[in-house]
């Protein structure tokens, strides 16, 4: 057999094998999953207008402005609500925390109660190596606070532009910053349970139970914070 008959005889032989491998590869269930069914991006803030937003059960937004195209805060004032609930979603948001602040982003959060913590899981904004939340894992950066803890090692230093990502799809979350996963978890599993009846959340019965709700910033504590570039799809 010459030499170029031969080449092209492998190079066939090699694009079936390929295709059986892939075959196998898929038939065996190992294969990516289809990724979930998207809506449009919808921006929650334009850098001019706080418009999609509100206060919580009637607080006060005094301490919040836009400044430079951002949605900050410098003191101590109301948690902030989205207009409109979601209930499966894709959430983006970047924020820069000021030395020793500390607050969060809600997710499904209801109005039935005094504080949106008692409904709404809480993804924790940081300074990790300043403010005492940041001595454990448990309430640092990143975590499902006081639920499920987040690795250390992807936080910008306060003063510094972080990128967070939040996915919650039916039972399922997942806490994403800087394009790292950080955690995951599933909203009323038997770990999740557990983890809830030993946090002090367990004394809000419904905790995290809340099929849709809105979206919050904490706005209570200390510390600079500022937002910008925050968006988010819906997932069907």
């Amino acid at each position: 057999m010459n030499q170029p008959v031969r080449a092209a005889l492998l190079v066939a032989l090699g694009t079936v094998f390929a295709g059986c491998a892939s075959h196998q590869q898929s038939a065996s269930g190992t294969a990516p999953a289809p990724a979930e069914t998207a809506g449009p991006w919808q921006s929650l803030f334009d850098g001019h207008s706080m418009d999609q937003w509100r206060a919580y059960k009637g607080q006060s937004m005094d301490g919040w402005h836009v400044v430079d195209g951002t949605m900050t805060k410098s003191k101590p004032t109301g948690d902030l609500v989205t207009r409109s609930k979601y209930a499966n979603f894709e959430l983006e948001i970047d924020w820069k925390i000021g030395t020793a602040g500390n607050s969060g982003i809600f997710y499904r959060g209801t109005e039935e109660y005094d504080h949106i913590y008692w409904s709404a899981p809480e993804y924790q904004l940081l300074d990790d190596a300043n403010a005492p939340d940041g001595k454990q894992r448990i309430t640092s950066a990143g975590s499902d606070y006081a639920v499920y803890p987040s690795p250390a090692g992807y936080l910008h230093p306060a003063g510094e532009w972080n990128s967070t990502r939040i996915i919650v799809n039916g039972n399922h979350v997942e806490h994403w910053l800087n394009g790292h996963k950080l955690l995951a978890y599933e909203l009323g599993g038997p770990d999740w349970t557990a983890r809830v009846k030993a946090s002090k959340f367990h004394a809000f019965p419904d905790y995290g139970k809340a099929a849709t709700g809105y979206i919050g910033i904490q706005g209570d504590h200390e510390g600079d914070l500022s937002l910008r570039n925050i968006r988010i799809r819906e997932l069907h």
